[in-house]
Parts: C-alpha cells; sequence; structure tokens
C-alpha cells in the first residue's frame, strides 16, 4: 500500500472534481472511484466522472455498490418510516456503504487514503491520540452533521480538502481555471433513490403498507382519518385535511403502536428535553459525565445550547437551556465543542424515555 496514493470518490460533481484536483497539487497520486449506489452505471454524472478524470490524468473506475445501498439504506429508509419515525438516508449512507465501500476498494488498489469531497474537515488531536472532525470553514455549506457516525478508523484514513475552502465561488472558480467541463454543473439537493422526491411511492415499492388511521388530539379525541403515518412528519401543518379547529393543528408526533397521528398547537411541538439512542462518540471514547456543548437537532437547524448527559445503554438525555421546535424520532442531535464535533445519536420517539 503507497502512503502517497489516495481513492477520491467522485460523483460527477462540482465539489468532487475540484477535491481530485487539489489533491493532486498537493502531491498526492490520486485516483478516482464512482460508487454505483441506485442506478445502472450512474448514467450522466458517470460521464461527467470519467471525463474529469481524463482531464486531470488520473485512473477512474465505477464500483457497484448498490446491494450493499439496497441492504443497509433504503431498507434502513423503509423501515423507519414503518416504525413510524424520520429517518435522515444520508447519516446512514456514509458510514455504513460510502466510506466502508470506499475503504474496501482503497485496500483493494493500494491506497493509503480516501477522500471526499465533503464540507467539512478532520485534523489528528496529538494529546489525546484521536481524530476529530470539524466543521469546514464554509459555514454556509458545513456538512459535519452528517458525518458524525464515521468511526476512528474510517476517520484516520479520511481527507477532505474542500473543508479547507471559504466559499463555493471559489471553488467553481478552481474548476473553471482548471478547464473542468463540471466547473458550473448545478448541485444536487435530492435524495439521490427519490429524485423526484416521491417517497411514498417509494415505500409503496419497498413493500410499506399505508394504513389509515385516526388523527386525534392530546387527550386521544379523534379529529379525522390519516392517510398512513409515513405522509406526515413532525411539525407539518399543511395537507392534514382537518377543519373546525379554533387555532392551526400541527403534527406533534406519530404513534406506531396505535397508528395514530397526534395534532395540537404550534407552541405544543417546543420541547427542552430529548433522548438519543445508539450514540456515536468522536471526540472521546464515551460519554461518562454531563458535557456542556451546543446542539443541532436538523441538519439546518442552528445550534443551540444544551446539557447532553449518560444513560445507560448507548443512550444520552439532553437538555436545552430553551426549547427546540419540533423533536423528531428518527433525525439525530449532533453535539458541538465550538467547531468540534463531540458525537451525537438518533433522537428516540417520546413514549420511549
Amino acid at each position: 500500500m503507497k502512503d502517497y496514493r489516495i481513492l477520491v470518490g467522485m460523483s460527477g460533481g462540482v465539489d468532487s472534481s475540484v477535491c481530485a484536483l487539489l489533491l493532486q497539487r498537493q502531491g498526492w497520486e490520486v485516483q478516482g472511484l464512482m460508487l454505483d449506489l441506485c442506478s445502472d452505471g450512474a448514467g450522466g454524472s458517470a460521464d461527467d466522472a470519467r471525463a474529469v478524470a481524463e482531464h486531470l490524468g488520473i485512473s477512474f473506475s465505477v464500483h457497484d455498490a448498490r446491494a450493499a445501498f439496497s441492504e443497509q439504506v433504503m431498507a434502513d429508509f423503509a423501515e423507519s418510516y414503518r416504525s413510524g419515525r424520520t429517518p435522515n438516508p444520508c447519516i446512514v449512507c456514509n458510514r455504513r456503504v460510502k466510506f466502508a465501500q470506499m475503504l474496501s476498494a482503497a485496500d483493494a488498489l493500494g491506497c493509503s487514503h480516501i477522500a471526499t469531497g465533503h464540507y467539512a474537515r478532520v485534523e489528528f488531536d496529538g494529546a489525546q491520540g484521536r481524530y476529530l472532525l470539524k466543521k469546514g470553514k464554509n459555514l454556509q455549506k458545513d456538512q459535519s452533521y452528517v458525518l458524525y457516525r464515521l468511526t476512528q478508523t474510517q476517520l484516520a484514513r479520511t481527507r477532505m480538502p474542500l473543508g479547507e475552502m471559504d466559499s463555493k465561488a471559489a471553488i467553481r472558480a478552481l474548476a473553471a481555471e482548471a478547464g473542468l467541463r463540471v466547473a458550473q454543473k448545478k448541485d444536487s439537493q435530492d435524495i439521490c433513490f427519490i429524485p423526484d422526491g416521491d417517497y411514498v411511492s417509494f415505500l409503496r415499492r419497498r413493500g410499506v403498507a399505508l394504513m389509515p388511521g385516526d388523527f386525534v388530539d392530546e387527550t386521544g379525541r379523534v379529529l379525522g382519518r390519516h392517510r398512513g403515518l409515513p405522509c406526515y412528519t413532525t411539525g407539518q401543518r399543511k395537507g392534514l385535511g382537518v377543519g373546525g379547529s379554533a387555532y392551526p393543528l400541527y403534527v406533534l408526533r406519530k404513534d406506531a403502536k396505535t397508528n395514530t397521528v397526534v395534532l395540537g398547537p404550534e407552541e405544543h411541538l417546543y420541547s427542552d428535553r430529548t433522548v438519543i439512542e445508539q450514540c456515536n462518540w468522536i471526540a472521546f471514547d464515551d460519554l461518562t459525565e454531563p458535557v456542556r456543548c451546543t446542539a443541532k437537532t436538523r441538519y439546518s437547524q442552528t445550534e443551540a445550547a444544551a446539557t447532553v448527559s449518560p444513560l445507560p445503554g448507548s443512550r444520552a438525555e439532553v437538555v436545552f437551556d430553551a426549547p427546540q421546535r419540533a423533536l423528531t424520532a428518527g433525525q439525530s442531535a449532533v453535539f458541538y465543542d465550538g467547531d468540534t464535533v463531540l458525537g451525537g445519536g438518533w433522537i428516540c420517539a417520546r413514549e420511549e424515555y
């Protein structure tokens, strides 16, 4: 294995293309790899990635990861909705598929490291002997939230050069200056395996039955009928089809055991406490005492001051200084000390704590 040889995950977009460009300029022997996750040959994106690789003079290959992606990500996505949760498939994919598959491919190709076009940074803390995950310098694009489940083994062999870039404009300028044909290519915003955004149809294809049930208020009084738990998420107001209330109704939570959707006023969406499970810690081996930090409970959310305390069974309690809106089962709570990711876990349903 060559310690100057690096395998770059190339998606055919501008970010991963500039990632390869930067590492090549830093003196790495770069090889490009596209993970085909959910399409037949990855279509036009593979063409763009291959064209960039040819322009840079690096080798390029497509690795078929569809079986792993279907088993680890799509199946988890469907099961989460079936159980009344609202998942974030990118978080699951990064640890279980993207980084796992890339490291396996790197070993086969004799590469010591892998690299991705994520807006985040990996640094080694010599005092602690640990690899740390940090926010990207471009805070508007920071992707550390979706990377919090990475392991020390994965972080130790990963480089993320775009984490040092201050702006997307600078990245596009680099691509244009280097003559890369993807310099002005639009960013992808959709879930990759649901490009049309119709996740309910996807769930039906995966065998998730939509079982109609009752909308109820917090006392259990029936307010109407819902179309199936997967059609709703915490905090939703539009599309409920329930009238006759003196105030706007919002989805407060979903109860898979009773197949009910609980509705109520917006102020009841706020809570100053939640419990998380299956915690993954990066900045330390395990949480052994309460820690003051900031926390995000959604990717685009502003961080909020909180205290996170250990509970038995890889769980933790999170108490916020100020109540937070729409804490949603299946989403992640991720904790920060400044720009350093401490770790995080999956938010539990209220009835589970």
